[in-house]
């Protein structure tokens, strides 16, 4: 063979593409979601019971990436993949799941297998596995454990829900404060097989165990191993185990927190919580309040259609009660409107237009509130900048829609009507738009769930009161 031949031979061997590469190129589009072919290629090969093809799909794929994959399969689809993952990627593929998959995920693990996988996971992530466990099958999984990891598990599921201590791991790196760097690194490479899987600071702690401050690991690496650990540490943010996840994370995005120790009652070091699972909770309350303010719960790839129902015919049976009463001042007013037909045709608008603009001004409010941007310092203020922004807003579209009026009915009296009525709604959406969140606070209720209604109705309300009523006085 020729000099040439083995050149173009080589070459070819070189820009021959990985078939890994492709598959991970095939599995994820650009935005890094799953691309709607792969799915059918996994299911495929589950049909055909085609192991090694599975092997090679599912080793494209990060844990999340196969936690979202499992969300597009059946229910028997998930099922027989489950044999497919070892316990380490199960483990975290199970920390990815949503709550729902989750839970059928879980009923179909033989108890020797999840605990297996549980004992690859942090504390935190397998105190919420166990916590989706029915209570029979959770005390076969614990009782297949390792003594020290199950008393892990069940300190962590001793706190309440949504705390801190049920959010944290248990598992820390700490040294004490007469530690130089060298000891401590040398200490961190000894016991290597037990660190944490993740970790950003050695917490420097005095003889109750109490932490008194944190030596970054980039610190520690910097420095010389004969410094004491007293000179490199910085402050730590302490935070009380039973800390809603809410305050925690509003103290981690506020401070710019990596990690932050947990302390007990006593400020002893019980465990710690990194950004990983701040990310998590900032996005699962975010996600809240946005459902909320619609008056709906989340409705997963998997939720039935009773569980549906239930979340969100209550709001719709308020709305009812309140839209009747609404539905009471146009009642009232028959007479009038049976003399102006008109206003039958600009009731609905009226209304719809302060309904936007009282939901404009309560998703801002909402938002300040969860964001401690709103209390009483500023209360006044915010107030009455919505009031203007209301006024303005409705001066405007109040001109605008008084002069299609005039367009259709060439009354000008009537345009008026119509103009100061869109006025006074938007003024009273603005108004019942930032003060019903912050009533609603004060009174301990969560404004993101209750406030839609209270401004639904106002702006209905007094949207069909101020056409009615102003048309009255003026009109006939």
């Amino acid at each position: 063979m020729s000099r040439e031949s083995d050149d173009l031979m080589d070459l070819a061997k070189t820009e021959a593409p990985d078939p890994e590469e492709d598959l991970e190129d095939l599995a994820l589009g650009e935005d890094y979601a799953l691309n709607p072919e792969f799915v059918p290629m996994v299911a495929d090969a589950l049909d055909r019971g085609d192991a090694e093809r599975l092997r090679e799909l599912l080793g494209a794929l990060h844990p999340a990436d196969i936690a979202d994959l499992m969300g597009f399969l059946s229910a028997g689809g998930r099922e027989e993949l489950l044999p497919h993952l070892d316990p380490e990627a199960l483990a975290e593929v199970l920390s990815e799941l949503d709550t729902e998959i989750r839970e059928e995920v879980l009923e179909h693990l033989p108890s020797a297998t999840l605990a297996k996988a549980l004992g690859e996971m942090d504390s935190d992530d397998a105190a919420d596995v166990v916590d989706d466990l029915e209570a029979d099958k959770r005390a076969q999984v614990l009782a297949a454990m390792p003594d020290i990891e199950r008393a892990a598990i069940e300190n962590s599921l001793g706190y309440a829900d949504e705390t801190a201590g049920r959010l944290m791991q248990r598992e820390v790196v700490a040294a004490p404060q007469f530690w130089t760097v060298g000891q401590t690194i040398d200490h961190l490479r000894r016991e290597s097989d037990d660190l944490p899987e993740l970790f950003f600071d050695v917490y420097v702690v005095d003889p109750a165990y109490k932490p008194v401050g944190a030596a970054p690991v980039s610190h520690l690496l910097r420095s010389k191993r004969d410094v004491p650990l007293a000179q490199i540490m910085e402050a730590v943010t302490e935070i009380p185990v039973d800390m809603d996840q809410e305050e925690v994370a509003y103290i981690f995005n506020k401070y710019h927190l990596i990690s932050a120790p947990v302390v007990e009652a006593g400020g002893r070091l019980v465990g710690q919580i990194t950004v990983d699972d701040i990310v998590g909770v900032i996005q699962e309350e975010s996600e809240e309040d946005i459902l909320a303010l619609a008056g709906v719960s989340d409705a997963g790839r998997d939720a039935g259609v009773v569980g549906i129902v239930q979340s969100r015919l209550p709001w719709l049976l308020i709305n009812l009660l309140t839209g009747a009463v609404a539905s009471g001042v146009v009642g009232a007013f028959q007479d009038e409107i049976a003399k102006l037909t008109a206003l039958a045709v600009l009731m609905p608008i009226v209304s719809s237009l302060g309904g936007n603009a009282g939901t404009q001004a309560l998703t801002v409010a909402v938002r300040a509130i969860a964001a401690r941007e709103l209390n009483t310092a500023n209360a006044a203020r915010v107030i009455l900048r919505e009031v203007a922004v209301g006024l303005f807003n409705g001066a405007t579209v109040g001109l605008l829609l008084g002069l299609a009026a005039y367009f259709f009915w060439h009354d000008l009296k009537l345009s008026g009507v119509v103009a100061l009525a869109v006025l006074a709604n938007f003024f009273v959406a603005a108004l019942g738009g930032v003060l019903a969140p912050i009533v609603l606070e004060r009174l301990g209720r969560d404004p993101a769930v209750s406030s839609s209604v209270v401004v639904t109705f106002m702006t209905d309300f007094f949207g069909f009161l101020a056409l009615l009523g102003i048309a009255a006085l003026i009109l006939l």
